[in-house]
């Protein structure tokens, strides 16, 4: 994994650029990333009923091109969602736009994302006026790339990308992603959005099929307050001009590729829960000994989507009680009286009751920014790992002004 971003993390064949059109008053709210030349194109989107408008464009987009696409433009402050038919005329024009600016391309070949407030009308016109200068403005490089991440920000605090290389067949290839997100966070997507690129050869159907997985494991393994939004959506596009053999099928060069692939998306996922709204600490919560792998993650979710814990973990209260309380409540069946729990390497419970341990002790190790916790159920093989962060006075107070 890359700590620090260079020149040479930048895949080959992509070119980026961002500016300030005018959603937001003053940073930057329009961005692009182009492959110069036809990529394999795969995308996950939200699973709420309520959809926006450039979520349904980017599906149809998708199956229109035969997921061969050239490039993305993603708007911040403004969801375009629940915005009616103009909100769908807006999405299409500011396709159209960007593909012919690049060149006379079909509009099914740009993937459109907005993120923002839902239900007020997108100022379109501004996005549609700051195309051409965005097109000539893209370059491959580090900076153009950064420019891009910030774009996308919302409430985040912070810019997040993550990159990492592989070698297939002598070449090396690289990708290179980034993501916003910060509230309204969820498994099956939520409110966040996530954009990947990467010089590998690649077939469609293999490149949807480590998207999905390596997804499941990373952004639908995060949660931060349970709900699921309207706009979310994670796109990977690969181009191949790297040089290296085209991945056909499921072999070792894919197997390193997903590797790869899932560095980069585990890492975009965390920095979305560290940068949780209000959040002072990230927590990971593991389920040992389930009757199974879905329903230890079933477990797992509901604790970390419980306020009682979210908010003992704010106060560094080891109120073991509490997270025994919500795996009780999963809908998943086991006896508790076998349950064991630690918290931050303390345990905490054996058997389901109290296992004796120095409360001043528990609550330093809870202090850090980074807080394990095992549950452990003894009643079957299953395990699941997610994380989330805490409750604090913040996410109120962001969430309560959000629109005003």
């Amino acid at each position: 994994m890359t700590t620090r971003l260079s020149n040479a993390d930048v895949p080959q064949g992509f070119t980026f650029a961002a500016t300030h059109c005018g959603l937001k008053k003053s940073k930057l709210d329009l961005g692009i990333l182009i492959s110069e030349t036809p990529a394999s194109a795969a995308a996950v989107f939200t699973t709420n009923r309520v959809k926006a408008a450039p979520v349904i464009a980017s599906q149809v987009h998708l199956r229109q091109s035969r997921h061969r696409m050239r490039g993305v433009i993603v708007n911040s402050g403004n969801a375009n969602c629940c915005t009616g038919s103009e909100g769908f005329a807006a999405a299409a024009t500011t396709a159209l736009k960007l593909a012919r600016e690049l060149g006379r391309l079909h509009p099914s070949q740009i993937l459109v994302c907005s993120t923002g407030v839902i239900g007020v009308p997108l100022r379109w016109q501004k996005i549609v006026n700051a195309i051409p200068r965005l097109v000539r403005a893209r370059h491959r490089n580090a900076k153009s790339f950064s420019e891009f991440s910030r774009a996308i920000m919302t409430t985040d605090t912070r810019p997040k990308w993550a990159a990492a290389k592989c070698r297939i067949g002598g070449k090396q290839v690289r990708i290179l992603g980034c993501t916003k997100g910060a509230g309204m966070i969820h498994p099956n997507m939520a409110t966040m959005l996530g954009f990947l690129a990467t010089d590998a050869a690649i077939s469609p159907k293999l490149l949807a099929r480590a998207l999905r997985a390596v997804v499941e494991r990373t952004f639908n393994a995060i949660t931060v307050d349970g709900d699921t939004a309207t706009n979310d959506t994670v796109t990977l596009l690969a181009n191949g001009a790297s040089g290296a053999p085209k991945i056909s099928n499921p072999n070792d060069d894919w197997k390193k590729f997903c590797a790869a692939l899932e560095l980069v998306c585990q890492s975009l996922a965390l920095q979305i829960v560290a940068d949780g709204e209000g959040a002072r600490h990230v927590i990971e919560i593991e389920v040992r000994g389930a009757p199974s792998d879905r329903a230890a993650k079933q477990i797992a979710l509901t604790i970390a989507n419980s306020p009682l814990v979210k908010t003992a973990i704010a106060g560094a209260d080891p109120n073991w009680g509490r997270i025994l309380a919500a795996a009780g409540r999963s809908g998943v069946a086991f006896d508790f009286e076998r349950a064991d729990i630690s918290l931050a390497g303390v345990k905490v419970c054996r058997r389901g009751q109290e296992n004796p341990f120095d409360e001043r002790v528990a609550h330093r190790k809870m202090l850090a920014k980074y807080v394990p916790i095992v549950v452990s159920l003894h009643s079957g093989d299953g395990r699941a790992r997610v994380w989330t962060c805490d409750f604090t006075a913040e996410y109120i107070h962001i969430n309560a002004s959000y629109r005003t």
